[in-house]
């Protein structure tokens, strides 16, 4: 890892700053502004809410100051013609609008040095300024690639994706891409914009104390469990309110009842009904269509980067197979032996079924996506985790594993 005190992340950032310089773009001015000391950044009053900070909910102070200033002025045309050139370079649509919005209103110059604070990296040809704590640490994404592979390209590693939180945009969306323009770097290739998780209706902060202990609840729920309600319950680009009792109820009902009650009603019926062996295939698959249809809305959403719609898309199928096992009775097929081709067509169906949705989990809940594909005899190499294997007729007979519940319900949250 590389920590922004380091001496190769320093010479990097001033040699950025340089290109900047060198390009026509840094200028020195006064300036005075409202200053928020947990943002690290000026407000304008307009921007404020009630007279405080919209993110701290401070009261900013007035600071005045002589800095280097970026003519970020300079890129606003090139900027907007950048997002409208390339419509889903920011996800989602809303926050996508929402910085384009910021561009087409106006950008006004900013401050990208202090003179007021000591700790920092020095301007190059100023040392008694420092560089702005937010573009030494924007430029990282870079310094970070090539302090980890000294003597390799750049080229390799950059543009990447970002990801990062809604309360960031316009540093990474307006700010960023514009001070890689200045300085003669490509732009990343997108930015994925993500909500607060909240309690309480407000963002989750260790500061105010509202904050869901991950490992608590994965000690006694399992990362997987955690990692699913996350995921299912916050839709991508929007804030998720989240508690115990919204866990527990997704957990239960979800998890416990739909998919590990299916997972081992299909085992047990294996080893009581057929020895413990899968069935082969015989004939036409009433579910394939659905399954297939199950992983083409899976890929799509994951390319959308809606990881709780690629979610639905996996429990429509499960709720499915588990109505399948209502609807075809396989206890009642099992007393009639005229009805066996039947059954071992259902058995069939159902553990074909479960390798499609354990494979399509394995983003999400890589753990669980295993143990489903070793509970039903079936290979989980990295080839067959690969959404195009994930096709109905790659199912293959093998013995199944009967094993304690996948997820046994408790009735209890964690406090």
């Amino acid at each position: 890892f590389i920590r922004t005190t380091d001496p190769e992340h320093e010479r990097f950032v001033q040699g950025f700053v340089e290109r900047m310089r060198a390009a026509g773009d840094i200028e020195k001015r006064t300036y005075g502004g409202l200053y928020c000391t947990a943002c690290e950044g000026f407000y304008y009053e307009r921007d404020l809410v009630d007279g405080t900070c919209p993110i701290h909910h401070t009261e900013p102070v007035w600071l005045e100051e002589e800095n280097y200033y970026f003519l970020l002025s300079k890129y606003q045309d090139r900027l907007a013609q950048h997002f409208r050139a390339h419509p889903d370079w920011v996800k989602p649509r809303s926050r996508y609008n929402e910085a384009l919005s910021f561009i087409e209103q106006g950008l006004d110059d900013i401050s990208i040095s202090r003179q007021s604070i000591t700790w920092g990296i020095p301007v190059p040809w100023d040392t008694e300024q420092v560089i702005y704590v937010w573009v030494d640490a924007l430029i990282n994404y870079l310094s970070a690639l090539t302090y980890a592979r000294p003597g390799e390209d750049l080229a390799a590693y950059w543009p990447a994706q970002h990801i990062m939180a809604k309360d960031i945009l316009k540093f990474h969306a307006v700010i960023w891409p514009a001070l890689l323009m200045s300085a003669g770097y490509e732009l990343p290739r997108g930015e994925l914009i993500h909500g607060y998780l909240l309690m309480g209706g407000e963002k989750m902060s260790k500061t105010r104390g509202n904050v869901l202990d991950p490992f608590a609840v994965m000690e006694t729920y399992g990362i997987d469990a955690l990692r699913f309600y996350l995921f299912r319950e916050v839709a991508f680009g929007q804030d998720g309110v989240i508690s115990m009792e919204g866990f527990n109820t997704r957990y239960n009902g979800e998890l416990a009842n739909e998919l590990g009650n299916l997972v081992s009603r299909t085992v047990s019926m294996v080893v009581k009904y057929r020895g413990g062996q899968t069935p082969a295939a015989a004939g036409s698959a009433p579910l394939a269509g659905e399954g297939a249809a199950m992983v083409a809305a899976c890929r799509t959403r994951l390319d959308e980067s809606d990881i709780s719609g690629a979610l639905e898309a996996v429990w429509e199928l499960v709720r499915r197979l588990n109505r399948h096992v209502e609807e075809e009775a396989p206890w009642k097929l099992a007393k009639d032996e005229s009805q066996a081709a039947r059954l071992d067509a259902v058995l069939h169906d159902l553990v074909a079924g479960l390798r499609l949705v354990a494979v399509c989990l394995h983003p999400v809940m890589p753990g669980t996506s295993i143990e489903i594909l070793r509970r039903m005899g079936q290979p989980a190499g990295a080839g067959d985790l690969l959404y195009e294997n994930a096709v109905w007729e790659r199912v293959r007979p093998a013995a199944v594993e009967a094993a304690p519940s996948l997820f046994p319900r408790i009735d209890a949250p964690v406090p």
